[in-house]
Order: C-alpha cells, then sequence, then structure tokens
C-alpha cells in the first residue's frame, strides 16, 4: 500500500518512520529563479508541490511572494470572466458563443448568484472588472502579470475614477511601471499629486467644488456613542488641526498614562470645541508644506506636498505662505533629477538644529520601506550607533517612526546607505529592500 493511499499510515514500520522523519527534517530547494517566475501553469505546479514545514524563513518568504503573483493573475482572470459575462446575451447550455457589444442590464445578477455576493458586492465587483478590462486595460495587464495585487490595483482605479478616460490613462502610464514598488498609501498619495500636475486648471475646479459641500455631520452608533464627521475641508487646515491635536495629546500623555493617544485626542477634540479648555495646553495650529518656489511666485501650478497628509493644489500653497508672517521658513536646493537636497538653510531666527533640519529636509519620511510617517514626527536614529564610532552626521542619520526604530534594534533589521542617498534594508529574513526616503 502507497503513502498517499494510507492516510493513517497503518502499515508502516519502524524504518519508514524514521525516515518520514528524517524528509521533514531536510531542507526542501527552491529553483533560483522562483522570484522572477511568472505566474502561469509551470508556477503554479511548482507552489503545489510546496511543503512549508521543510523551508526556512527567507524561503517562505520567496514563496509567499510567489503566490501573490499566481493570487493577482488569477484575480485578473477572473476579473475578464465577469467582463465576458456582462457581454453575453441571454442563453442556456447549449448556447453557441455570443457577445453584446452593449453590457447587459442584469449582469451582475450572474455574479451575484455564482459567487454568493449582496446585490452591491456585485455591482461593486462588475464595476471593478469594467475599470479594469475596458477602462484601464494597461492596469489589468500588469495585474495579470502579477506585478501588482488588487488592493494596488484598486488604488489606481478609485485614485483615477474621477478623471476622463484619456487623462486616467495618462496618469496609469505615469505610475504603473513604480506601482509594485509602493505601498497603497503611497500609490494614492502619488495618484492625487499626478492627477493635479495632469490638468490643473480641472483639479482647482474639483477642490473649489468640493469645498462648497464642506458641512459637519452627527451620526449615532448602536453602542450609544455618536460619531462626528467634517467634510470637504480646506486639506491645509486639517492637517494642521490633526497636527495640533497630535501635539496637545503628547503633551498630555507626558503627564498621565492612563488614556491611550487615540483616546487623548478625542478627549482633546471634544474639549476644545465644547469649551472647556482642559487640556491646559495653548498652541496655534501650524502646517508644514514643501512647494517650489516657482509654484509659489505663481510661475506654474505644480502641487505642493502638506507633510503627513499629501498633494495638494498650488492656490493652497499660496493662501499658507501668506498666512505664516511669522513662521520661520526653511528652503532647500535639490538636485532636479534625484530630489536629493544639495544645500539647505532658513530665512528666519539663527538655526539652533541644523543638522536635525537638513536630515529632515532630505527624508521627509521615515526611511523604513512603506513607511509615510512625517520625519518630524519621527526618531533621528543614528546608522551606526554612538557607541560603534558612528558619527553625529547627515550620512549617519535618517529619521525612523518609533515603531521602526524599534523593528531596527530589536528584530533586528540592517540598513546601509547607498552612494545614491538610498537606503537598503537586510531584513531579519535575509531579504533585501531599497527606499529613498523621498515623499510619496
Amino acid at each position: 500500500m502507497g503513502l498517499g493511499s494510507d492516510p493513517w499510515n497503518l502499515s508502516l514500520g519502524p524504518d519508514m518512520v524514521e525516515r518520514m522523519f528524517d524528509s521533514v527534517l531536510e531542507r526542501q530547494v527552491l529553483p533560483e529563479d522562483l522570484d522572477s517566475l511568472v505566474p502561469g501553469p509551470i508556477l503554479a505546479g511548482f507552489l503545489f508541490r510546496i511543503d512549508r514545514s521543510r523551508l526556512n524563513g527567507h524561503d517562505l518568504v520567496v514563496v509567499m511572494r510567489a503566490e501573490a503573483r499566481m493570487e493577482a493573475h488569477y484575480a485578473a482572470a477572473r476579473m475578464a470572466t465577469i467582463t465576458e459575462v456582462a457581454h453575453s446575451p441571454n442563453g442556456d447550455a447549449d448556447s453557441g458563443v455570443e457577445r453584446s457589444d452593449v453590457l447587459v442590464e442584469f449582469a451582475s445578477d450572474d455574479v451575484g448568484a455564482a459567487l454568493n455576493l449582496t446585490r452591491r458586492a456585485a455591482d461593486n465587483e462588475l464595476g471593478f472588472a469594467l475599470e479594469l478590462r475596458e477602462r484601464l486595460p494597461k492596469v489589468w495587464e500588469t495585474l495579470s502579470q502579477g506585478r501588482i495585487d488588487v488592493r494596488r490595483a484598486r488604488t489606481i482605479v478609485q485614485g483615477t475614477s474621477h478623471l476622463s478616460e484619456d487623462t486616467a490613462r495618462n496618469v496609469v502610464e505615469r505610475i504603473i511601471d513604480r506601482a509594485p514598488n509602493l505601498t497603497t498609501g503611497q500609490l494614492a498619495a502619488r495618484i492625487r499629486r499626478l492627477c493635479i500636475e495632469t490638468d490643473p486648471e480641472e483639479a482647482k475646479t474639483r477642490y473649489e467644488n468640493a469645498r462648497e459641500e464642506r458641512r459637519v455631520v452627527i451620526e449615532a452608533t448602536t453602542d450609544g456613542t455618536a460619531d462626528l464627521h467634517a467634510y470637504g475641508l480646506p486639506a491645509d487646515r486639517a492637517a494642521a488641526i490633526s497636527k495640533k491635536l497630535n501635539r496637545l495629546a503628547r503633551n498630555l500623555k507626558k503627564r498621565e498614562g492612563s488614556r491611550t493617544m487615540d483616546q487623548l485626542r478625542a478627549d482633546v477634540f471634544t474639549d476644545l470645541l465644547y469649551g472647556d479648555h482642559t487640556t491646559g495646553v495653548q498652541a496655534r495650529a501650524m502646517v508644514d508644506i514643501r512647494v517650489d518656489l516657482t509654484t509659489l511666485v505663481g510661475l506654474d501650478e505644480k502641487p505642493a506636498e502638506v507633510l503627513g497628509y499629501g498633494p495638494v493644489i498650488a492656490d493652497i500653497a499660496r493662501r499658507v505662505a501668506r498666512e505664516q508672517k511669522k513662521a520661520e521658513w526653511r528652503w532647500a536646493v535639490t538636485d532636479p533629477d534625484t530630489g536629493q537636497v544639495l544645500h539647505n538653510g532658513i530665512t528666519c531666527r539663527r538655526p539652533t538644529a541644523a543638522l536635525k533640519r537638513h536630515v529632515q529636509i532630505q527624508h521627509p519620511t521615515c526611511v523604513f520601506p512603506g513607511c509615510r510617517m512625517p520625519s518630524v514626527e519621527c526618531d533621528l536614529d543614528h546608522r551606526v550607533a554612538v557607541i560603534d564610532g558612528g558619527p553625529t552626521t547627515p550620512c549617519n542619520l535618517a529619521p525612523l517612526c518609533r515603531h521602526h526604530h524599534r523593528v531596527k534594534h530589536e528584530a533586528p533589521w540592517k540598513p546601509t546607505l547607498a552612494p545614491n542617498r538610498n537606503h537598503t534594508w537586510l531584513s531579519r529574513l535575509g531579504h533585501i529592500y531599497t527606499t529613498n526616503g523621498q515623499s510619496p
């Protein structure tokens, strides 16, 4: 009796049992090109034969990436099938192969019944499939190749849904090659910037229309509390309010540690609006914004960047500049090709932490792969520790958020600085990831 036909292995002798345990301990060798193998029958067949109990942590990550490529490939295939279903006229099991030029009215009902989806979920699935196959075929193609996953595909579709088809495809062409190496947060921010760059006037019109619809809505919850939502706020002021809430909450956290940061932010928000002012801390809401000088003086309409929020239209940057009459202004000269900071300074008072400012300007966000925490909210970390002889210089300093600071030291992950100023990270499982620390 073979091993596969006797699931309980009742007939195995002592020698066979010993060989079984030996085989479990033997490491399975992966193909050298597995990380670059395109999705298809060969990759699917190999993954089917994987024994995860015989792989070390490094190889498990390689397999995880391969499985993600296959998952994306199958998802793209399902989107293609859904689209074909949506163009299939009425028929039965013996019908010939026909397609309608127009969308069948009740196609989503076929999708919902077949996949056990609610009506809304079926409508969303069909809409997503049509967006990929008919409006943004380049995104579908990249998904089918396993280079992006469904989450990134949805991010691109949602981020360009308000644009005309030609403009949306233009944005896709400019972002699609970088999309595989971006988190969904980074990808969404870059798409917002590209949407502004592609048609600044249209972006300005959308912004003004949205502001006209600004409102505050209160909703009761099932547990007796209430949710307060503010919609259509100016992006710079919303970012400044969020920054102020964080600052006040952190100050309170230093004095009492019983409440979480989320609870403190909510309490500060409530106290300030209700008029209690029980925080005991007065702080003016400020906003950090990055903008090209040519945009600031009105020579172009390039999008600006509100740190901690993302791209905004040029008009917001110019208004913020007018309002910050007594603010400290930091400036930087950057390489137009790489974006690297070549020189920086300050226009108001004498610098008290010039080195810290230089590092923050050079790296607007945490330099850990995929992290978008603004550098002003991060720890300033020595790449090589001081106790190990590491100098306090721009080349040895980089911003790391508190979580990724711990990851570096406790996991540990090991960073190195490349000649082009990129940060290369060696993970605890032996994989290498690269980030340039630039704003998304």
